[in-house]
């Protein structure tokens, strides 16, 4: 284990043991340790007020690649783009196209870990037809806030009995247990991609088209709206200033062709029809994915809503009217990303908007310390389900040393 002194200090554990001993020592001290991989979503959920951080950047490499069986295990600080390059060369990929926070928080891309991805259940585009990071892990090694060393799952797709930790522990932004192990499966890669674009479509127009997109038989496996201005922030400008309505369909050469001459037949009759290459496909995917419309060095806030798809632009629209916003759409509009252009949160008014349009989840993604601090950054829980997350913090970490305040 090494240490950096500074004004935080950093532990950088470099085995299991050492996360143990570490957990141990603040749990005996009842001193709260910040949890992070590289930092690069550190800017996600309320800051947290420790004085040692235990960084996981030293626990880093691939410990089990078996592509015939499609798994791979990998320690916690293993870099996401490490993995995807790994698994890229023997033809396969992450199915939950997992997002990178560093640019919308003005750092680097490229920064984020795989126990990142996982403690943020963090996906992309792809989650409407393949699910989060949550459904793509097999199994976890962690170290509770008990400094207690446990396993959960295992190397095969079908090895849950009874409760599935590895599920729990996603998603849990690193306030129940410290994982140090994580196995994921992968899946091959599609053999080409296009993507179909409609230009100049009303948001409300944009739902109708990607509604129908979804119901056809086109296996759509992105469907997105960039209203106008916002689609020339994406592909360096490629696409202009006019809204673009974006169905992706992968898959092998030839199903793609027929699939998307079919759906594009179809879409025809709601207004002009682009195709896009493989290769400009996938960097327009990758821009929405990490929501680069909104990377613009500041910190202005930026929601992540998740509504019912068929009343995204009815919300959008009320909040519009009410405040300084921008939007664009993901997930078939289930996903919407919102920047408060004048630099107040405006939580209530975001909330009370969701509530009355029949509710979501409202997540603060950016913003400045200060605001995070004073702010329910997460939806707040209905009594039921914040007294299941209060027993199950106890059960993990019963004296509150693991990333403190982080959810609450």
């Amino acid at each position: 284990m090494t240490q950096d002194d500074s004004a935080a200090t950093i532990l950088h554990p470099q085995s299991e043991a050492d996360i143990r001993d570490i957990v141990a020592a603040a749990v005996a001290a009842e001193e709260p340790l910040a949890i992070e991989g590289t930092g690069s979503k550190a800017g996600l959920g309320r800051p947290v007020q420790a004085a040692r951080t235990l960084s996981l950047a030293k626990m880093s490499g691939v410990t089990l690649y078996e592509p015939e069986e499609l798994v791979l295990s990998a320690k916690a600080g293993t870099p996401i783009a490490e993995i995807e390059a790994l698994v890229d060369a023997h033809g396969q990929r992450l199915e939950f196209e997992p997002m990178d926070y560093g640019p919308l928080h003005g750092l680097c891309a490229g920064q984020g870990t795989l126990g990142g991805v996982v403690a943020c259940n963090l996906s992309g585009p792809r989650r409407l037809k393949q699910g989060a990071a949550r459904d793509h892990v097999l199994g976890v090694r962690a170290v509770s806030g008990r400094a207690e060393i446990f396993k959960s799952g295992g190397r095969v797709v079908k090895n849950v009995t009874g409760y599935d930790l590895s599920k729990g522990l996603t998603g849990s932004y690193g306030t129940l247990a410290v994982m140090s192990e994580i196995t994921i499966k992968v899946l091959p890669k599609c053999e080409t991609e296009t993507t179909l674009v409609l230009r100049g479509l009303s948001d409300a127009e944009a739902a109708g088209a990607m509604a129908a997109s979804m119901g056809s038989s086109a296996e759509v496996s992105g469907a997105a709206h960039l209203p106008m201005y916002v689609a020339a922030r994406v592909a360096d400008g490629a696409l202009g200033n006019d809204a673009a309505t974006l169905i992706r369909i992968d898959g092998f050469g030839p199903s793609v062709e027929a699939r998307a001459a079919h759906l594009g037949r179809g879409l025809e009759k709601v207004g002009k029809v682009e195709r896009l290459d493989p290769q400009a496909s996938r960097r327009l995917w990758r821009d929405v994915r990490d929501v680069r419309p909104f990377v613009d060095g500041t910190q202005k806030p930026v929601w992540r809503l998740s509504v019912t798809p068929t009343r995204a632009h009815e919300i959008v629209m009320s909040l519009r009217m009410q405040a300084a916003i921008d939007a664009f759409y993901d997930w078939q509009g289930g996903l919407v990303w919102l920047k408060m252009e004048t630099g107040e949160p405006e939580a209530d008014l975001v909330r009370a908007t969701l509530r009355r349009f029949g509710g979501g989840h409202a997540t603060l993604v950016r913003a400045s310390e200060s605001v995070r601090a004073a702010t329910a950054v997460f939806e707040p829980q209905p009594g039921p389900l914040a007294g299941l997350s209060h027993r199950l913090k106890e059960q993990f970490d019963p004296k509150g040393v693991l990333n403190p305040g982080k959810m609450g």
